[in-house]
């Protein structure tokens, strides 16, 4: 190599290697300063848009485990709405088989009626109220029942279908203007309330497996999520003991690179030699 004052390739040459161990510095600092080896799409694009994708499916579970939450909190209302109902026909079915016997006197028949018609009462009372977040699965609202999302692309419902509890539907059978007034009346009530009580009790079978299900889809979202996230981190994540040992390595070919750049911005120097040092 000739010597120049005009041309240092020397200098050009350990210029461009300190520049690049510079770069390499910067990015080994900005994996440890994230704790990702893939922070934007210039560090690897094909595997930063894969990881963006996993991303907005983890956000996306979010929605479809606040819409499980939802939903569970909706049917757990109506099974406790639906137990209390239940209880309540328990209490109403032994008043009916009082009013049933021929001997009572009519003191007696009325204050059972009393006790049947305000039991009645509490019946429709909850069934209206077993509402949360403005749905309610026992008043008949909800014809198509609860739709709640199953997955990420919003392509998939789970179905909770409403038991209508409303008195002289299919399931309760006791009409709203039953009565024990006569031995009659109250054998009619009684027959209904045989039939009510299975059928709530039946329907409370049904919640019971929706709720079930609920629970095992939002068990199963939530290790979805964990999945994914797990795949991310091993795809964008940096391995920081690599990362420390490569600083490390690093720093000192930095130190080294200044020492050879001062060494070939020397060379030119040696020209004065030839011209006697003067």
């Amino acid at each position: 190599m000739s010597l120049s004052v005009n041309t240092n390739t020397g200098a050009m040459i350990a210029l461009q290697n300190l520049n690049s161990t510079s770069r390499n510095l910067d990015e080994v600092q900005n994996r440890i300063n994230t704790g990702l080896k893939v922070a934007s799409a210039k560090d690897n694009s094909s595997v930063y848009a894969i990881a963006q994708n996993a991303r907005g499916d983890v956000g996306a579970l979010n929605a479809v485990k606040q819409s499980v939450s939802r939903a569970s909190s909706i049917v757990d209302v109506s099974l406790s709405a639906g137990e209390t109902i239940s209880n309540l026909l328990v209490e109403m079915k032994e008043k009916a088989v009082a009013a049933n016997d021929p001997s009572i006197d009519t003191f007696s028949r009325n204050a059972l009626n009393e006790d049947f018609q305000s039991l009645l009462g509490q019946i429709q009372t909850i069934v209206k109220n077993a509402t949360f977040d403005g749905a309610n699965l026992l008043d008949g609202s909800l014809v198509s029942g609860l739709q709640v999302l199953a997955d990420s692309n919003a392509t998939n419902a789970i179905t909770v279908l409403g038991e209508s509890l409303s008195a002289g539907g299919a399931i309760l059978t006791l009409t709203a203007n039953a009565d024990l007034l006569s031995a009659t009346s109250a054998s009619v009530s009684l027959t209904n309330l045989d039939a009510s009580l299975q059928n709530v009790n039946a329907a409370l079978a049904r919640l019971g497996s929706a709720s079930k299900k609920l629970e095992q889809h939002s068990i199963f979202i939530g290790k979805l999520q964990d999945s994914l996230t797990g795949a991310i981190g091993n795809m964008v994540d940096a391995d920081l003991a690599t990362e420390s040992a490569s600083l490390q390595a690093l720093q000192v070919k930095q130190q080294l690179g200044v020492q050879a750049l001062s060494i070939a911005n020397s060379a030119p120097q040696l020209v004065l030699s030839l011209f006697g040092g003067r």
